[in-house]
């Protein structure tokens, strides 16, 4: 079924690989309700909801389209909820807020049915994807040095290094040296051994405890927010919320977008400029994220910590369906979850290996020709400086067609790169991000 000896990999691997993306990844049930609660939504009901979205669009991704890739609500896009929708409008309840998601997501399954995002992916320039895989690679690795206070924030330069005395930092660092140790002895599993070794040291050392016990039953404390799909898009027109329905629907796009298209030119699975599958596995965050809305969540996108996954050998959806099973059983031991979630030093030496891994794609980039090359650098640059997958590709749709125009090439530029270079403009100009 997810035809392992034609991607060269096996059962033990592809489980693996799963448990590794889901541990990197499963930090999301504990910040995402913490986020989202801002708004005033149940911290249970975002838990439970947060979970089901990331079941429905990860088995999607694993059954129909056997790709090693990890759906969950997105970070940015529920901050963007939370605080510019709801935060900043008075009279948009979460409610209504969710209203615009599931409107979103129903635009955004109509969209992955037909030819348009496929022909998407196959419209991105070369050099632009490469700029994408190295971005994602340089983003992922920074959330790592970030979270564990490696690297920390400054009055004057932004960033400056962190306090590498502090207890986060220096568990993140003997993580970081025994995965790499491993690695570099050619360990299988590596990635996830470094991450069981750093949790059995941080409990040891009194750093990861349970103090609020291991099991919880989750629940939905407001049942379904949207019962009535016609009340959805009536509250859209009543409140006018066509910009935030357009956000939604334009972020998310090329979010899930860049990172399939990163991920899986990271496990070679393109097959040349075009993503195998690619409608199946763009339907798995369009279903996903209007399921998540029904329940309580913002919206969904491909998840980059996917990529450590692919980093210790998932090459199929088994490793998806890995991903989902344990995020199934996550939400029976909320305490535990939380527990372990909550110390980022765990995770965050798979995130920055991984982040070397990817940074490769660089090699690939042309970087003797200053039109394709400079599109790929301010991708590659906007990525981890504006903590958005997104804004990275967008800068990089705006100034290749502008390189291309002055270079008297203009014809070499695919009609829809121009279409979405004016949309990202007009979003980064005019709509808040």
């Amino acid at each position: 079924m997810f035809k392992l000896k034609e991607n060269h990999t096996n059962v033990k691997t592809e489980i693996l690989a799963g448990i590794t993306t889901f541990l990197t990844m499963v930090y999301v049930v504990v910040v995402n309700p913490i986020i989202l609660s801002d708004a005033g939504v149940p911290f249970e009901q975002v838990f439970a909801a947060t979970i089901i979205a990331t079941v429905i669009g990860t088995l999607w991704m694993g059954l129909a389209a056997n790709y090693p890739i990890g759906i969950a609500p997105g970070m940015g896009l529920n901050a963007y909820f939370a605080y510019s929708v709801v935060g900043a409008h008075t009279e948009i309840t979460y409610q209504t807020a969710f209203a615009a998601v599931f409107v979103a997501g129903i635009l955004f399954i109509i969209l992955s049915l037909t030819p348009f995002r496929q022909k998407l992916i196959e419209a991105i320039p070369e050099n632009l994807k490469h700029g994408i895989t190295a971005g994602i690679g340089l983003f992922i690795a920074f959330i790592g040095l970030r979270m564990t206070g490696i690297i920390a924030d400054h009055p004057s330069n932004l960033v400056a290094l962190g306090d590498l005395h502090s207890p986060s930092a220096i568990l993140a660092l003997i993580g970081l040296a025994i995965t790499l140790i491993l690695l570099a002895l050619n360990v299988n599993g590596a990635l996830f051994i470094g991450m069981i070794a750093t949790g059995i040291i941080a409990y040891f050392s009194g750093h990861l405890s349970f103090d609020q016990g291991f099991v919880s039953m989750p629940s939905l404390p407001e049942g379904l927010i949207i019962v009535n799909p016609i009340d959805a898009f009536l509250d859209v027109i009543h409140y006018g919320l066509y910009a935030v329905v357009f956000s939604f629907l334009l972020v998310t796009i090329f979010d899930t977008t860049g990172t399939m298209v990163g991920v899986a030119e990271q496990a070679g699975l393109m097959k040349g400029n075009t993503l195998p599958r690619a409608r199946q596995a763009l339907l798995a965050d369009s279903i996903a994220t209007t399921a998540g809305a029904v329940f309580g969540t913002s919206p969904t996108s491909a998840y980059i910590e996917s990529s450590s996954g692919v980093a210790a050998g998932g090459r199929t959806g088994l490793t998806s369906v890995t991903v989902a099973i344990l995020f199934i059983i996550a939400a029976f031991f909320g305490p535990l979850v939380g527990a372990v979630s909550g110390l980022s030093a765990i995770t965050a030496p798979a995130l920055i290996i991984v982040g070397s891994l990817m940074i490769g794609s660089v090699t690939n980039i042309k970087w003797n020709e200053i039109d394709e090359a400079f599109p790929a650098f301010l991708i590659i640059l906007s990525m981890p400086l504006t903590s958005s997958i997104a804004t990275g590709i967008a800068l990089g749709f705006i100034s290749y067609p502008l390189m291309k125009i002055v270079k008297g090439k203009w014809s070499e530029v695919h009609p829809l790169v121009y279409l979405f270079a004016v949309l990202f403009f007009f979003q980064l100009a005019y709509l808040p991000h």
